[in-house]
C-alpha cells in the first residue's frame, strides 16, 4: 500500500459498513476515528505491514498485519509476544458476502505464519460486531473476552498455529 491508496482508503473510510464495523458511535463522521492515512501509512515497517487485496485488478479491501508486541503504537497495550493482529476491511458494500473476507484472512495466515516464530494471530471486533465474531468463528478463531481499546468495547479471538494447521492443512 503507498500514499497513491490514500484517496481510496478516504473513500472506504465513509462506507456506512465500514464506519459500523470499526465504532459503535453513530455520529461518527468516518471509520477508524480520526486516522489520518498518511501519517498511519508512514508507520508501516517489519512490524506493520498494509496490504490492498486486488480482484482482476481492481481494490476490493485493504488489511493490516502487525506485531502487537512491538509495534510503535502500542495499541494492543502488554501483550505476549510471538504473535500478529490483523484488521481487515471490504471497502466497496457489493463486494461483501462473496468470499473475498475470507480469501483474504486466508492469505493473511500465511502471512503470519510463514514467520516459525508466530504461535497465533489476535483479532479486535467490535463487541457489537455479531457478524464478525461468527466470520472469525468460521475461520477457527476463538473469543478470549472483552477489552476496551480506547472507547471501543471488543471481543478479542485468537487463532492458534495448531488450529490453522488442522483448518486449513493445504495453505
Amino acid at each position: 500500500m503507498s500514499l497513491a491508496d490514500v484517496p481510496l482508503l478516504d473513500l472506504w473510510d465513509r462506507q456506512p459498513h465500514v464506519m459500523a464495523a470499526t465504532s459503535d458511535d453513530p455520529d461518527q463522521p468516518k471509520a477508524f476515528g480520526d486516522t489520518y492515512w498518511p501519517d498511519e501509512l508512514a508507520l508501516v515497517g517489519p512490524d506493520c505491514q498494509y496490504l490492498v487485496a486486488e480482484l482482476d485488478g481492481r481494490p476490493i479491501g485493504a488489511m493490516q498485519i502487525i506485531d502487537p508486541y512491538t509495534e510503535e503504537t502500542h495499541y494492543w497495550g502488554e501483550i505476549e509476544p510471538n504473535l500478529r493482529a490483523i484488521d481487515i476491511w471490504i471497502g466497496a458494500a457489493e463486494d461483501l458476502g462473496k468470499g473475498y473476507g475470507e480469501t483474504m484472512m486466508r492469505r493473511a495466515f500465511q502471512i503470519c505464519f510463514a514467520e516459525p516464530v508466530v504461535t497465533a494471530i489476535v483479532i479486535d471486533p467490535l463487541a457489537s460486531n455479531t457478524r464478525a465474531h461468527r466470520f472469525y468463528r468460521r475461520l477457527g478463531f476463538l473469543p478470549e473476552g472483552q477489552r476496551m481499546f480506547g472507547d471501543d468495547d471488543c471481543l478479542v479471538h485468537r487463532l492458534t498455529r495448531l488450529t490453522w494447521r488442522q483448518r486449513f492443512p493445504n495453505d
